[in-house]
């Protein structure tokens, strides 16, 4: 059975008789209410999922001590083999071969 639930503040009345109101059209029409929660859940958890995935990659910091140097590498291919790439990602194995050869790394 319902509970009445007694309050002083006028601004809490109105939200509890509309959260009644609310519970008594939706308990009336399921067939409306079914859609909504899917709704409401699917909303809720897809703005959940993408802030914990860019939480985790754009905001926290990097798990790494001094994470102000690390750097990424390119390799900038000559233009008459790869006509319109202006660069690549550096592959482990020109990184190595850069590695040995250079002493800046």
């Amino acid at each position: 059975m319902a509970r009445l639930v007694k309050c002083d503040a006028p601004d809490m009345r109105s939200l509890l008789a509309d959260v009644r109101y609310a519970v008594r059209v939706l308990v009336r029409t399921p067939a409306f209410a079914l859609p909504v929660v899917v709704v409401l859940a699917l909303g809720i958890g897809a703005n959940t999922a993408i802030f914990s995935i860019l939480n985790a990659v754009l905001l926290r910091p990097l798990p790494f001590q001094g994470q102000e140097r690390i750097v990424r590498l390119f390799h900038v291919p000559p233009a008459a083999t790869f006509p319109g790439i202006k660069r690549f990602s550096l592959s482990p194995a020109n990184f190595y071969d850069w590695q040995r050869d250079a002493r800046s790394f």
